[in-house]
């Protein structure tokens, strides 16, 4: 974007619209001994090459990404992204804000979001996935109020070895929508009894895949307890490439599972936001949030690609 300087004109115009007399009057709230009397005598301008020196003599301070062992469950993971990556998200048939509700128009971008939906079911062992959520942590939060909405119970019970900062997305929902989170302490030995703390009022188990700690086991038991008290069984996965190589959620009875695509395609960027996915079964498809593109055929028989169940 331009920076297009003030005009005295332009100041006077957006002084009278705030109803304001002067600059004086604008900041009449901000204490006399806060406000400079005159400007403050700052260092002479660096050039190029010295900001590039300083930026990189600041940067050096920090523990390079590389330079430490990452453990699944974690959160952010450094795997190597193909400079392809970068090229062909950023072209016009990728990076865009459009909606694609013209599927005669938008027939490319429904294709990738059709295979993208299916890379996700497969991986997590699903029956379909959604064209992606905001990150992880929202997605899992997403995955708690599906359940409420599926058993019309409001509670929802959280392993010890769930992410911390996932808990509080879920706990924030929860606040304002009237739900109650029980979490279990932390646990870093796995040894949690969760399918002792299932009641009729439960209408999720929670549970990190794998944990936080980066342990792994056998689900098979808790979405069995879970299932026979009326409950489902949430399995979320911080790093989604660990699915290449275990046991899917799906084949040990997960009914949702809500990810985090961060390794899978983006670089650290600070943190993120990144990219959640979410799976579930197809009975429960209806009560998904997020965009499905689906695969039909048109009159003429040639297969197309749509938004589909979009009034659900």
């Amino acid at each position: 974007m331009r920076y297009l300087p003030l005009e005295p004109a332009d100041r006077t115009a957006m002084l009278a619209a705030i109803g304001v007399a002067g600059v004086d009057e604008l900041f009449a709230a901000v204490p006399k001994d806060k406000l400079l009397a005159e400007l403050a005598e700052l260092p002479r301008a660096k050039g190029e090459l010295e900001v590039e020196r300083e930026l990189g003599r600041l940067a050096a301070r920090n523990t390079p990404a590389g330079a430490v062992p990452f453990f699944i469950g974690a959160g952010a993971y450094r795997h190597h992204v193909p400079a392809t990556v970068d090229h062909l998200i950023q072209r016009s048939e990728f990076l865009t804000s459009y909606t694609p509700y013209q599927p005669e128009i938008t027939q490319g971008t429904l294709q990738y979001l059709f295979e993208f939906q299916t890379q996700v079911a497969l991986l997590t062992g699903m029956d379909v996935a959604n064209a992606s959520m905001y990150d992880g942590s929202t997605s899992a939060a997403e995955a708690v109020l599906m359940a409420h909405r599926v058993t019309r119970r409001k509670k929802a019970i959280v392993s010890g070895g769930l992410h911390p900062q996932y808990l509080d997305v879920i706990q924030t929902l929860a606040h304002h929508g009237g739900s109650t989170v029980d979490a279990l302490p932390v646990d870093p030995t796995g040894a949690e009894d969760i399918a002792a703390r299932i009641d009729r009022e439960t209408s999720c188990v929670v549970v990190q895949y794998p944990s936080v700690f980066g342990q792994i086991r056998d689900l098979t038991p808790i979405a069995d307890a879970a299932h026979a008290a009326g409950a489902l069984l949430v399995v979320v996965v911080t790093e989604v490439v660990a699915l290449g190589a275990l046991r899917s959620p799906g084949a040990m009875g997960a009914d949702i599972v809500a990810a985090e695509g961060q390794s899978i395609g983006n670089g650290l960027n600070f943190g993120g936001p990144y990219v959640g996915l979410f799976a579930t079964r197809d009975k429960l498809v209806r009560q998904m949030p997020g965009r499905l593109a689906g695969e039909t055929v048109d009159a003429e028989g040639r297969r197309g690609y749509v938004l589909t169940l979009s009034t659900r």
